[in-house]
């Protein structure tokens, strides 16, 4: 059956008040990037609902783009018809025939914002529900969790009609909640850590440390491959590539070893700050979860912390790696996160680096280095590209060599 309209419900930006018509704007203008290449569809944002009108759109593609947008509580595709009692009723058992099944429960729901019409809610359950009765068989009406809702709102321009209740993705429309950096790596966590800052509404931008030649360009693009899998969620998004290999063998060759992962986490917080300084974000987003590996005790969180006083913000802190891969599953990213093409933070990685290192002996070991000089050249040499969602990298024979391996 041709559904006319999809109609969105906000959930959490009800709460929002005199900035309630702000965020309704953004998610609008998130909801028309993502469903650009539909000319035909218009959209409608209003207090307590926004309107997608398909004039001939396919809900099914419509579906699929809704499901990433983020600012989105629940929404379900409809069919409009004028306020006259008869059309309800043809519309709603042509809906009902399309869709039911034998076996099935249902219950009709009426909701009517519109209180000058002639019948309240209870008078247009009890005549949909005779209607659907005369001329269907084998239905059965169940009020506690039935099969499926018929749902009926009798709105001020109009009647919408549906039997679906789709959830959405829940949280803050992206951009609502300002702009800040994520440290992405080509591990798991950080993609999911990406993930939930987008969902409260963070317009983030990726920050990706590479060194060649001792990391591939084949780690590269797939870290540029993860961004593109998270920007479903965003539209797009700005893949910051920071040359990293000469801050590395420095501190190799200069530091010792239990100290290499320290300085080295230390080095890439102040070159994510710089970063966010240049680009007007406001904060630091990373993929650290508390006691996972050596650089994530409280101790080397507090030695690491040191180099700067902006917000460093961390997503999946007091998650544990079984819920971190859940969600990694969910959103699309883990099989690529667990693909082979080691980043800087493997290659380099001490074997026995502190797991308590003190604050006063990194502050010393780091003084040994240029660090001004480092940190420069690093930003003289950023790449910054901007990813759409599901853009690829890696070239066929890298994708070859993944199906191998």
């Amino acid at each position: 059956m041709q559904y006319t309209e999809v109609m969105v419900r906000y959930g959490e930006l009800s709460t929002k008040g005199k900035n309630r018509k702000d965020f309704i704007g953004r998610l609008a203008g998130n909801i028309t990037r993502v469903l650009k290449d539909f000319p035909e569809i218009e959209i409608h944002p209003k207090h307590d609902r926004l309107h997608i009108v398909l004039n001939g759109a396919p809900f099914e593609e419509i579906d699929q783009r809704l499901k990433k947008v983020f600012g989105i509580q629940t929404y379900s595709p409809t069919i409009k018809v004028e306020k006259n009692i008869e059309a309800i009723k043809k519309t709603a058992l042509e809906l009902m025939q399309a869709t039911f099944e034998d076996g099935m429960t249902f219950k009709v729901n009426t909701r009517r914002s519109d209180h000058e019409f002639e019948y309240d809610t209870n008078q247009l359950n009890k005549m949909i529900g005779d209607h659907l009765f005369d001329n269907m068989d084998n239905l059965k009406v169940q009020m506690k969790k039935p099969d499926m809702v018929l749902r009926i709102e009798v709105r001020q321009d109009g009647v919408y009609i549906s039997n679906q209740l789709i959830k959405g993705a829940g949280g803050m429309p992206v951009g609502t909640a300002g702009k800040a950096v994520m440290m992405l790596s080509g591990g798991i966590d950080s993609p999911v850590a990406s993930y939930l800052a987008l969902k409260r509404g963070v317009d983030i931008e990726m920050v990706h440390f590479f060194s060649p030649p001792y990391t591939t360009d084949k780690a590269l693009a797939k870290a540029k491959e993860l961004a593109g899998i998270l920007a479903n969620y965003s539209g797009k998004i700005n893949f910051i590539a920071v040359p990293f290999a000469e801050i590395q063998e420095q501190i190799k060759e200069k530091l010792p070893e239990g100290y290499l992962m320290t300085v080295q986490r230390r080095f890439m917080l102040q070159l994510a700050d710089r970063i966010r300084e240049m680009r007007g974000g406001l904060a630091i987003f990373n993929g650290e979860s508390v006691g996972q590996v050596a650089s994530q005790t409280l101790e080397s969180m507090v030695a690491i912390n040191d180099v700067t006083t902006t917000p460093v913000l961390r997503p999946v802190a007091t998650m544990d790696k079984t819920e971190i891969i859940r969600l990694a599953e969910e959103i699309g990213t883990f099989d690529l996160s667990i693909k082979p093409f080691e980043d800087c933070c493997t290659i380099f990685a001490p074997p026995r680096p502190k797991t308590k290192p003190k604050l006063k002996d990194a502050r010393k070991f780091e003084d040994r280095l240029d660090v001004e000089g480092l940190i420069q050249r690093a930003l003289d040499g950023i790449e910054v590209t901007t990813i759409r969602p599901n853009e690829t990298f890696l070239d066929d024979q890298a994708q070859i060599d993944m199906n191998l391996l």
